[in-house]
Parts: structure tokens; C-alpha cells; sequence
């Protein structure tokens, strides 16, 4: 039986109901015309009673605090663009970034847009390899980093880069390094008042990578049309409004990091907070507090890591403002959901979307019941469908409740990517009839939430029985020893298939063979013999994505031998 959180608070907090959805403010426009998001999230707040309003408050690792209102971004966020000039780089060249949650990062993601120019985040914890790829398969113009990452990654190979023109060092160059520039004294000589570039909505805006199983990382473009479902998204999925004081804890480097951390609060007017330290359960529970947080979109690994550290130091901080908090990566356990309402008295709220869809898609909004463990319902104007296509060429819908097919989109959503750089036929393969196929297994119920089941290669076919590894995984992580499980199927001459698990274990709790055992039985008890694990591994770490994915294809690969494919976003883990 599914479980079903409703909090009537919430649901009147919120700002539509369910039957009749109010409607989600609206782009401005640039005033002769075009679109830009840069325009959108800073300019279009000039004149109007958000101009001196808080737009930013950055917190060093050292808790220093540096403020920006919506004016004072604004003339940065100008002086960047007008910077770009001075560099010689002209409309639609690429801007990539190379830096953590630095204050200069959000200037220079916004002065880029306003240039007209095409915004690359990278990530900074990448090492040398995936970087060079990155830059080489997105023609690179400029990079802007540290002179810490520069001289650890950069500075032995990217004059051999056709298309750089340069360097910006955010923190100086008084080495003098050949090529590079320093960001400070750019930015003073830089005009204030240089006004936004003019661009349509067609117009190339964003460039992210995405990792595959095999081959390079590919180039997602977007444009600056997203924006209009960015600010959509925001209104409906993470119930943001003008008053709200907002965190999002991803890292710019990643796509939930410039739409959700960037872009959409600064469109929606809120404040919003960036803490450049990197995870720390004590700090984040202090954030909330001191910072007065109302609304929170974090990940489930920080969740599952915050649960790791148990109850009782969430009971020592206060969160009286906190009123939503949402979660993205992958698929949020039940669990996770249940703990957030125990311990904050209010469940967290999972939602769907990928990189090429730019932006969430379905979600768990606040005025609707939660069903722990599913993604939610579409959000309006979106149609989303569980397509078979395993025994057809033809698209073929399925009717019937629970029944596990590929989730699939109805094409002409704003934020729906507009290519894959260079791979033309690689990306009209994800098309079907009028559909954008997602490669991801789903179900929907009778109500109409979706369930997400696994990536198509992850399903596991056992003695005819098909197994989504998160609905394994999730009854794993139901026990209270259990911190992460990651569940693939190995070959079984029988069967097919065999479910086998890897779990990663709390602090201070054992492995031994009770233990395992005793995993065993609660998943034969759970979800009976047929979908249960035959074995379960214990492992110190899990391989994940540097944004907290499970890599179970690399499970895989290790466990039968196979090539890994692309481990550029591979955080370290233990084999």
C-alpha cells in the first residue's frame, strides 16, 4: 500500500490549486524586442521595487558575508559583458567557467547572457582530461577560473586550443602569466550602464555537457527561451515567490546549479543564498537557521547524508521560516521523504528532469498529496506518457496503471534542448512521432503520479520478471544500518538475470554475514523471492557522479569486466 503525506498548511500556502492552477508570471521581453535571460533575471527588476532588494547574499568558507542587491548585480553583471568586448569576443562566443560557488561565477554566468554570449559551466572538482574535452568539443573561447585551478589544470595544455583566446583569472594574475587576464582590473575599467545585448529567443544561450555510458560527454544546447520555463517551473514545482529567501545547494557546474541556482529565483525576484563550502551537515542546519531559509532544493545524496548523521543534531537548530524544501539528482527514497517529515516536520518534494529537458518537468507540488518514493505529477502544459516500444518500431502507449515503459514527453516545451553540438543524428534518435524519449523506465499509477523505475540499460530481466533497481534499493535503505544500495542484474544462466546489491553501510555499523542476512530477509520479506537480491556486497563508498548519481553501470562494468565508458563526472570511490 502506497503511503500518502498531506499537510493542509502547505497546500494553503501554495499558489495554485490543483484543479485550477493559477497562472505563472510571465517573461518580460527586452523593450524593442527579443529575449534574453540575462535581461530577465536582473534588468527587467530596474525601476521597480525589487531594484534595491537583496538579491544574493554569498557566504565565504570563512562565514564572510558579501551582499549584492538586484542594482548592484546588475551594474557587475554589465561590467562583465562590456568585459567580454574588451577581450575581442563577440556575440555567440563561448564563455566557459572553471570555479566554485564564487560570487564572480554568478556575475560572470549572467554578464555572458547579457553579452550575448554562450554560457559553459564546468565543474570544478574535474580533473585535467575531462576539462580539455569539454573545451574542445565547445570550441571554448575564454575560461574563467582561479590561479589555484588554472596552474593544477589548465596551464600546461590550453594555448594548444585553437579557440581560446585567453584566460580571466577571478583572483588576479601577479605572476603574469602569458595569456592570462586579471578579472579585477578588467572589471574596473569596464562600463556599468553597457546596456543588454539583443537577442531572440532562438538564440543560443547555454551549452551543458552530459555524460553517456560510452564515447565523450555531449553538448546539450539550450536557449535563451528556456528561460520561460525556468521562471514556469520555479512557480509551480518549487512554490517560489517574491518574499522568499531560497537555497539551492547545487553547484553551478551542474545543470540544477545555473536553472535553479541562478537563473530562475534571480527571474522570480527572491534572495537567494550561495554558501561556498563544500557539505557539512552542522554548517547546513546553522544555514538554515541563521539565514532564515524558506525554501530549500538540495539533493538525495545530502539528504541521505544528513540522515547518515542522525536526529539528533537537526533537533539543535531552529527552522521557523523553512516552508518547502524539494529535492533533484535521482530518484528520492521513500525514506528520505518520510525522515524530512519526522525530523522538519515537513516531507521533501521530488522531482524529474534531465539536462536536455532543461528544466523539471513532473513534480510533487506543494498543494498535492506525496506519494513517497514517486516523482509526481506533470506540470501544466507538459504531457508526459509511458510509451512500449519493445514490441514495435511504432510508438505505443501504455494504458493500464503500473505497467513499465520509457518515459516520454510531448515535444515544444521552452526549455527543451535544441541539439546535441555536432550530433545531429544523435540527437533526432531521441524523437519519436512528436515524443522526446528520455531513456528512463517509468511507471504511472491511477492517480497519475509517476514512478521512476530505471534507466533502460539498468532494468533487470529475471526469470521473466522485469526489476527496477531503485524499487530493490529502496527497500534496502529502509534498514537503519543502511546508508546507500546500488542494485544491478548479473548474467544467470537460469534465470537470465540475478539481482545483486552493493550497500554502503552508517558509520560506526559492522559488516558481517548477520548483517547480511538480515538484508537479505527484509527484501525476501518485502518484495518477495522473485524481485529480492540473491547477494548483497558490503562497500565502503558507492561509485558516484561528482553531482551524487549512483553509477550503477559502473557497478556493472566492474563486476563483469566491461569497459566503464566515460568516468569523467566519476567522484573517487573505493573499488
Amino acid at each position: 500500500m502506497v503511503k500518502t503525506i498531506f499537510h493542509q498548511d502547505l497546500a494553503d500556502k501554495a499558489n495554485f490549486q490543483i484543479d485550477a492552477p493559477a497562472p505563472a508570471p510571465e517573461v518580460k521581453g527586452l523593450p524593442k524586442g527579443g529575449l534574453n535571460i540575462g535581461y530577465e533575471a536582473l534588468d527587467s527588476h530596474l525601476g521597480q521595487p525589487t531594484q534595491n532588494k537583496l538579491a544574493l547574499r554569498w557566504i565565504s568558507k570563512e562565514n564572510h558575508i558579501v551582499d549584492f542587491s538586484y542594482q548592484a548585480l546588475c551594474q557587475h553583471t554589465n561590467r562583465f559583458a562590456d568585459l567580454l568586448d574588451q577581450l575581442g569576443l563577440a556575440k555567440g562566443s563561448r564563455v566557459f567557467t572553471l570555479a566554485g560557488r564564487r560570487p564572480e561565477l554568478y556575475i560572470a554566468a549572467l554578464g555572458t547572457l547579457k553579452a550575448g554570449c554562450v554560457f559553459t559551466p564546468l565543474f570544478s572538482a574535474f580533473g585535467p582530461e575531462p576539462i580539455r574535452s569539454r573545451m574542445e568539443i565547445g570550441n571554448a573561447n575564454l575560461i574563467v577560473t582561479t590561479r589555484s585551478l588554472y596552474r593544477k589544470k589548465l596551464k600546461s595544455w590550453w594555448q594548444e586550443l585553437p579557440h581560446l583566446k585567453a584566460v580571466l583569472l577571478i583572483d588576479g594574475n601577479p605572476d603574469n602569466e602569458p595569456g592570462c587576464c586579471d578579472y579585477s582590473e578588467l572589471m574596473e575599467k569596464a562600463d556599468p550602464n553597457r546596456g543588454c545585448e539583443t537577442t531572440q529567443a532562438e538564440d543560443m544561450a547555454l551549452l551543458h555537457f552530459t555524460s553517456g555510458t560510452t564515447g565523450k560527454p555531449k553538448g546539450v544546447i539550450h536557449v535563451h527561451q528556456a528561460v520561460q520555463h525556468h521562471i514556469h517551473s520555479a512557480f509551480y514545482a518549487l512554490d517560489l515567490k517574491p518574499d522568499d529567501i531560497y537555497w539551492c545547494t547545487a553547484d553551478p557546474g551542474w545543470v540544477t546549479g545555473t536553472t535553479y541556482g541562478i537563473i530562475a529565483p534571480l527571474c522570480m525576484g527572491v534572495t537567494m543564498v550561495i554558501d561556498e563550502a563544500e557539505f557539512d551537515a552542522e554548517r547546513w542546519y546553522q544555514i538554515l537557521q541563521e539565514q532564515q531559509i524558506t525554501v530549500w532544493y538540495t539533493a538525495p545524496t545530502a539528504i541521505r547524508m544528513l540522515m547518515k548523521v542522525g536526529d539528533a543534531l537537526a533537533k539543535q537548530y531552529a527552522r521557523p521560516n523553512l516552508r518547502f524544501m524539494a529535492s533533484v539528482g535521482e530518484p528520492l527514497n521513500p525514506e528520505a521523504v518520510e525522515w524530512g517529515e519526522k525530523v522538519f516536520g515537513m516531507p521533501f518534494h521530488d522531482n524529474w528532469w534531465q539536462t536536455e529537458t532543461g528544466g523539471i518537468m513532473i513534480a510533487n507540488f506543494p498543494s498535492q498529496p506525496i506519494k513517497p518514493g514517486s516523482m509526481g505529477k506533470p506540470l501544466p502544459g507538459i504531457e508526459a506518457a509511458i510509451i512500449n516500444t519493445s514490441n514495435s518500431s511504432e510508438l505505443q502507449m501504455e494504458t493500464q496503471p503500473m505497467q513499465v515503459g520509457e518515459l516520454a514527453l510531448k515535444t515544444g516545451w521552452p526549455s527543451m534542448f535544441r541539439g546535441y553540438l555536432n550530433q545531429a543524428e544523435k540527437y533526432q534518435s531521441c524523437f519519436t512521432n512528436g515524443w522526446y524519449l528520455s531513456g528512463d523506465l517509468a511507471m504511472r499509477d491511477e492517480d497519475g503520479y509517476f514512478w521512476f523505475v530505471g534507466r533502460k540499460d539498468d532494468l533487470i530481466k529475471s526469470s521473466g520478471h522485469l526489476i527496477g533497481p531503485f524499487e530493490v534499493e529502496s527497500v534496502l535503505m529502509e534498514h537503519p544500518a543502511v546508508a546507500e544500495a546500488g542494485v544491478i542484474g548479473i548474467p544467470d544462466p537460469v534465470a537470465g538475470q540475478l539481482v545483486k546489491a552493493f550497500v554502503a553501510l552508517k558509520p560506526d555499523i559492522t559488516a558481517d554475514e548477520e548483517l547480511q542476512q538480515e538484508l537479505l530477509g527484509l527484501a525476501r520479506k518485502r518484495l518477495g523471492a522473485a524481485v529480492a537480491p540473491k547477494e548483497i556486497v558490503f562497500r565502503h563508498n558507492l561509485p558516484k557522479t561528482r553531482s551524487g548519481k549512483i553509477m550503477r553501470r559502473l557497478l556493472k562494468a566492474r563486476e563483469l569486466g566491461l569497459p566503464e565508458g566515460d568516468i569523467s563526472t566519476l567522484e573517487s570511490d573505493e573499488q
